[in-house]
């Protein structure tokens, strides 16, 4: 696991010094070791957190004649039948790292070819002095980040946005049409980031960029076509390719652990991988309190559990902190308890697996059709959705324009296309309210200058377009897959756990599973006796009974009591009173909905947590940046201690 950053441009001599201090800034994501390679076309720049081969690893990695130069963050899992594969093909290999494979089978299968073959998680820039072209690719899901930006006759390509900022001819300007759909989101969901000019390089796509021209080519997408395996067979093949998979995702020469939380999702993993050391942090309140749980299944398999408390004053002094790891603002408040465990585990492990992915493709969110606990609303609804297509959107379309009576929601989003109401995670179970800020609302707290038309729905529309006469629960988990996914979850699990030196696995997001998970009748997934049936139904043969049918809690964080306490109401007002606030925000707006939050019900949390989070990150970024180097731009203290007594790994 590492960093990557590289930069085109012919008209920069001092390449060597300007790499330099572009792989600075992801110091975090390498304390192991940097690398880089410089002609008079490009550089490419590399910091290293040591995982497979320790000793022989180190990047930029050549081919036989050193003609082509790789630099990759990642892992193959299945990299050495690989690996066998090229040498019987004829090709010699220097180390026993996988990212010598890429190199190796970029020679002799091309890009696509290679990326057919590959099972991971990745970000990788090959440079060819053959043909003068720089190479590119990224995982299937974007589990690894992967930034570019295209201007004026250079190309920059890194794993953090903060790379950039050290580019000499890099203007640091805020993309003005990015603040609006945050806020109705919690997380950007644009192609473009925060950074105007700087995009995301798209998920299950590689590219090539040769004399200022860059074509993007895709290689993967996820596609649904429902097999015939009966329910049994479907519940043996699940079991059967997670301990697959999860072996492979178990090699690594260093320490493998693994996050466990109350849910199914990390406890069926972690069973599966059977690890000596596992993590969970909890908080004060009982309601916000996995650990115990999680402890429980840890004495019965005789696991070392790990837990921390995560301490409200703490978190709020380490927001800004992790929000400059993120690169962009995310208001999604697991990132808090995220954080903490991460640093609690870089103390005992390097790698850790966690659950992520679960949810999207096993279909475990609520929103997928599961609005009501009642039994006869959902048998009701059952029956409804047996009427002929066009007649269930036309009751639908009934439905929504009545009075709210119980079942409403359930009925209403079962029947009608999601293409017309789907918002993703951002939804608040209110069908006139229907993301964390309405449109509406969004312009009318924003100055001018940051309207506009956009919203959540309307950007999901080009992707509904591509799965569109699919069951509807098939839809909206390709919606969830291709941003809150790709967009938020992924982010800050990378940002995150990298901040820490840690390298965090997601067998879950495994091609493999992928696939199977997509070809799995919605039946078996969704139904009115429960959401991610087929995983719950299948993690029972190696979980004790209850844990297969307990709820999913998802890292909660309690924001609303923080939000009421008066250390912290002043902390957020005072950062809304500051001057640099009102050229962007409607001033006197925000601090009414604040001070309304405080003196209420505390219902307002998820906007002032939203429009708390922006100005956090845009006075790192955009305010006092200067200091903000000096401040964050640096190992994690957990990190540092282990490299002073020499035992980092």
């Amino acid at each position: 696991m590492c960093g990557i950053v590289a930069f085109y441009d012919p008209k920069i001599n001092e390449k060597q010094s300007v790499i330099g201090k572009m792989m600075a800034t992801i110091k975090h994501r390498g304390p192991s070791s940097d690398g880089y390679y410089t002609n008079d076309e490009v550089a490419l720049g590399f910091r290293r957190l040591s995982i497979i081969d320790l000793r022989g690893g180190t990047q930029p990695i050549y081919n036989e004649d050193k003609t082509r130069a790789i630099i990759f963050n990642g892992e193959i899992y299945n990299f050495k039948p690989l690996r066998e594969q090229l040498i019987k093909a004829g090709h010699t290999f220097t180390t026993k790292a996988d990212t010598e494979v890429l190199l190796h089978g970029y020679e002799e299968w091309g890009m696509d070819g290679l990326l057919k073959k590959v099972r991971g998680m990745f970000a990788f820039l090959i440079w060819d002095d053959n043909n003068k072209t720089l190479y590119g690719a990224r995982d299937f899901f974007g589990i690894k980040p992967m930034y570019y930006s295209n201007q004026d006759g250079h190309l920059l390509v890194g794993s953090e946005l903060k790379s950039f900022l050290e580019y000499p001819k890099f203007k640091r300007e805020l993309n003005v049409e990015a603040v609006k759909p945050y806020l109705m989101n919690q997380y950007n969901d644009l192609e473009e980031t925060f950074f105007k000019g700087v995009y995301r390089f798209p998920a299950g796509h590689w590219f090539e960029y040769k004399d200022g021209e860059m074509k993007t080519h895709q290689y993967w997408d996820a596609e649904y076509k429902e097999n015939s395996l009966s329910f049994e067979e479907t519940l043996k093949r699940i079991n059967d390719d997670l301990k697959e998979t999860v072996d492979l995702y178990r090699n690594a020469d260093v320490k493998v652990g693994a996050f466990l939380s109350e849910g199914i999702d990390s406890s069926y993993l972690t069973t599966l991988l059977n690890p000596d050391d596992v993590f969970s942090v909890s908080f004060d309140d009982s309601t916000y309190d996995e650990a115990s749980k999680a402890k429980a299944l840890a004495d019965i398999n005789h696991w070392k559990f790990f837990s921390d408390k995560v301490d409200a004053d703490e978190a709020m002094r380490d927001f800004p902190e992790m929000q400059y790891h993120m690169d962009e603002p995310d208001a999604n408040p697991s990132i808090i308890p995220l954080w903490y465990l991460c640093k609690l585990a870089r103390k005992h492990v390097t790698v850790a697996l966690s659950g992520e992915g679960a949810d999207e493709l096993f279909a475990g969110y609520v929103n997928y059709g599961m609005h009501t606990h009642n039994d006869l609303i959902k048998v009701f609804t059952s029956e409804l959705k047996k009427l002929p297509k066009n007649k269930q959107v036309k009751l639908a379309h009934k439905i929504k324009k009545m009075p709210n009576f119980p079942g409403k929601v359930h009925m209403y989003t079962n029947l009608a296309e999601p293409s017309e109401f789907y918002v993703g995670q951002s939804v608040i179970y209110d069908m006139d309210y229907p993301t964390i800020f309405t449109s509406k609302d969004a312009n009318s707290i924003l100055q001018p200058t940051y309207r506009n038309k956009l919203t959540v729905n309307g950007i999901y529309q080009k992707d509904f377009k591509k799965v569109k006469g699919i069951d509807n629960v098939k839809q909206m988990q390709y919606i969830d897959l291709h941003h809150f996914m790709l967009n938020d979850i992924e982010q800050k699990a990378d940002k995150i756990s990298m901040a820490h030196s840690l390298e965090v696995r997601v067998p879950y997001l495994d091609k493999k599973i992928a696939e199977l998970a997509n070809s799995i009748p919605t039946k078996y997934l969704v139904n009115r006796h429960d959401t991610k049936y087929a995983l719950r139904k299948a993690s029972e043969k190696v979980l004790p009974d209850e844990w297969a049918k307990r709820p999913k809690l998802g890292f909660p964080t309690p924001i609303k009591q923080w939000l009421k306490e008066p250390r912290f109401y002043k902390q957020v007002r005072s950062l809304f009173e500051e001057e640099f606030v009102n050229d962007i925000f409607d001033q006197k707006k925000i601090i009414k909905l604040l001070d309304d939050n405080y003196e209420g019900d505390g219902s307002h949390r998820r906007q002032i947590w939203a429009i708390y989070t922006f100005l956090v990150w845009y006075k790192l970024f955009f305010v006092d940046y200067e200091n903000t180097v000096k401040k964050y731009q640096h190992v994690q203290p957990e990190v540092a201690n282990l490299i002073k007594q020499g035992k980092l790994l």
